[in-house]
C-alpha cells in the first residue's frame, strides 16, 4: 500500500478539535466508564449492605451476598450484548432492573434448593432493591459523566469511513452534527468518490492508503458505507482493519428494512437475516390504541383544572374562538380535524411552494402574531393540550408521527423518500423525532427516518420511553414552536377552520 502524502490537507473537523496543521491527533481511547462504574457501585453497596442492622454477618450469609453480587455483574458485562453507540439512560436502567431481578430469582432458587430457605427470600429482597437503586444511580453518573467529556471533546474514536458516496457523506455530516456518538469522522476513503457531495469532511485518498491513514491518525473505528467499489476490495478492507485491531462497522445493504431485533439463521456457512415486518394491524396496535383512550381519559381527567385555565386564558387574551380547528393527516392517509388553544391572531395562509427544500413547515408564521397567553402556551407546549381529545375521539396516538396539512403532506410524498409510509399507524401528539429535536423548520427527509424508524421497531416499551423524554424535554428546555402548526386568518380561503 503506497504512503498518504505529507502534505495531505487534516480535515477541518480534525483540525478544529485535535491539532493544529501539520501534526499528529492525538487519539482518545473510551474506556468502559460503565464497568468501572459498576464495580465501584458494587462495592459500595457490599460495605452498605454489611453494614445495615438486617443483613447477618455470618459466612454462610455473606457467602450468599457475595454470590449476589458475582451474578449480577457477570449478567450485565459477561455476556455478548450489542454496542451502543449512545446509549440511552432508560433503556439503561430498565436493563439494571431486569438484570438484578433475574439475578435475585437465580440466587434465591439456589438458596431455597440448598438451605431450604428461612429468611433467604427477606435478605434477597433488600439485596435486589439496595443493588438496583445503587446501580441505576451509577449508571446515570456514569452518562451524564461520558456526556460531559464528549461535549468537551475529551473523548472520542477517530473515525475513517469506506465509502464516499451518498450514504458515506451522511454518516460523516451525522458524526459532526452529533458528537454524543463518541466518533470523530477524520476522512472518507474510496477509489471512486462520488463528485458533487459534500459533508464537510475530506476524502482522504483510495483504498491504498488504508494503513498509512489508519497508522497516521491513530483511527480506532472504520465504517464501511456504500460504495461502487468491489465486493471483493471492501471485503479487503474489513479483513486487513481486523488484522491492524481496528473496529469496523458495515452499513447493511438494504438498511431501510432493516430492524433493532433481527433474527440470524445459517444455510451452511451463509447467515440469512430475518426481518419480520412491522403490522400496524396486528393486535398489540390495537392494544396499543386502547391504552392511549384510556390514558387520554384519565389525563384529561386530572388535568381538567389545567386545560380550563389554559381555555379561561385563551378567552381573556383574544376572546372567541377558544380552540384552533385544522385538517391533518392522519392513519392511512384519513382526514381529521386536528384540536389546539389559539395562541395567534389571524394571518396570511402559507403553500407548499414557499418552503425552502426539505424544509418542515414549523414557525412559518413566525412570533410577532402570537398572543401575550399564546406565548405561554406554545413555549411550554400547553397549547397541544386539546389534541387528547383527539386521542380519545380516536383520530390520534399520544405516541406516533406528527400529523401534517393535507396539502402539504401530498407535497411531501412526491418529494421525500418514505414520507408516505408514516402513515401507516395513528399521527400522535408527541414522537420520536420531536423528542430528538427535529421540530420547527427542521430536515424532513430526517423527519421521515426518524418516524419509520419508530413503526418498524415499535413496542410498548418504545412508547413510555418516547412519553418519559417528552416530559424530560419539556421541563428541560421548552421549544418555541413545538408543533409547527400554522394559524390562519379566520374566512380565509384555506381547508382550516376556526371554531
Amino acid at each position: 500500500m503506497t504512503a498518504v502524502p505529507e502534505d495531505m490537507q487534516v480535515p477541518p473537523a480534525v483540525t478544529a478539535h485535535t491539532m493544529s496543521a501539520g501534526q499528529q491527533p492525538k487519539a482518545h481511547h473510551r474506556p468502559d466508564t460503565r464497568m468501572v462504574a459498576d464495580l465501584a457501585v458494587l462495592a459500595t453497596a457490599t460495605v452498605v449492605l454489611v453494614l445495615t442492622p438486617f443483613q447477618p454477618r455470618d459466612a454462610h450469609s455473606l457467602g450468599w451476598l457475595l454470590a449476589f453480587l458475582i451474578v449480577v455483574f457477570a449478567l450485565l458485562h459477561g455476556r455478548s450484548r450489542r454496542s451502543m453507540l449512545r446509549p440511552q439512560i432508560l433503556d439503561e436502567l430498565r436493563a439494571v432492573a431486569t438484570t438484578t431481578a433475574l439475578a435475585a430469582a437465580i440466587l434465591l432458587s439456589a438458596r431455597v434448593l440448598v438451605s431450604g430457605g428461612g429468611s433467604a427470600g427477606s435478605e434477597t429482597a433488600r439485596q435486589w432493591i439496595i443493588v438496583a437503586v445503587a446501580l441505576g444511580i451509577g449508571r446515570l453518573l456514569a452518562s451524564l459523566f461520558e456526556a460531559h467529556e464528549l461535549r468537551r471533546g475529551g473523548r472520542y474514536d477517530a473515525t475513517l469511513i469506506v465509502g464516499a458516496g451518498k450514504i458515506g457523506h451522511t454518516i460523516a455530516r451525522r458524526l459532526l452534527e452529533h458528537p454524543e456518538f463518541g466518533l470523530r469522522p477524520i476522512g472518507l476513503l474510496d477509489d471512486a468518490p462520488l463528485e458533487g457531495v459534500s459533508s464537510g469532511v475530506s476524502v482522504l485518498g483510495d483504498l491504498s492508503t488504508l494503513d498509512a491513514v489508519i497508522h497516521r491518525y491513530g483511527v480506532q473505528r472504520v465504517i464501511v458505507s456504500f460504495s461502487a467499489m468491489s465486493h471483493d476490495a471492501l471485503l479487503d478492507v474489513i479483513r486487513r482493519c481486523e488484522q491492524l485491531g481496528v473496529k469496523t462497522s458495515i452499513v447493511p445493504r438494504f438498511f431501510e428494512t432493516m430492524k433493532q431485533k433481527i433474527e440470524v439463521d445459517c444455510v451452511g456457512s451463509m447467515p440469512l437475516v430475518s426481518v419480520s415486518p412491522t403490522n400496524p394491524r396486528a393486535w398489540q396496535f390495537s392494544l396499543k390504541y386502547a391504552l392511549d383512550r384510556v390514558a387520554a381519559a384519565g389525563l384529561l381527567i386530572v388535568i381538567g383544572p389545567i386545560f380550563l385555565a389554559c381555555a379561561l386564558a385563551v378567552w381573556y387574551s383574544g376572546g372567541r374562538p377558544i380552540l384552533f380547528r385544522q385538517l391533518r393527516i392522519g392513519r392511512d392517509g384519513r382526514v381529521f380535524t386536528m384540536l389546539k388553544f389559539r395562541s395567534m391572531w389571524g394571518g396570511p395562509e402559507w403553500s407548499p411552494s414557499q418552503l425552502a427544500p426539505d424544509t418542515a413547515p414549523g414557525g412559518l408564521e413566525g412570533t410577532d402574531r402570537q398572543t401575550g397567553v399564546g406565548r405561554f402556551l406554545r413555549r411550554t407546549s400547553l397549547d397541544e393540550l386539546p389534541q387528547l381529545i383527539n386521542v380519545l375521539r380516536g383520530e390520534m396516538s399520544l405516541v406516533g408521527p406528527r400529523p401534517e396539512r393535507p396539502e402539504f403532506a401530498q407535497h411531501f410524498e412526491q418529494r421525500i423518500h418514505r414520507y408516505g409510509e408514516r402513515h401507516r399507524v395513528k399521527a400522535g401528539v408527541t414522537g420520536w423525532a420531536q423528542v430528538n429535536g427535529l421540530r420547527g423548520n427542521t430536515s424532513l427527509a430526517d423527519r421521515a427516518e426518524w418516524d419509520n424508524f419508530y413503526i418498524d421497531n415499535w413496542s410498548l416499551w418504545f412508547d413510555l420511553k418516547i412519553l418519559i423524554l417528552t416530559a424530560a424535554v419539556l421541563v428541560a428546555q421548552p421549544a418555541e414552536q413545538p408543533s409547527g402548526t400554522v394559524e390562519t386568518a379566520p374566512g380565509a380561503a384555506t381547508p382550516d377552520s376556526l371554531a
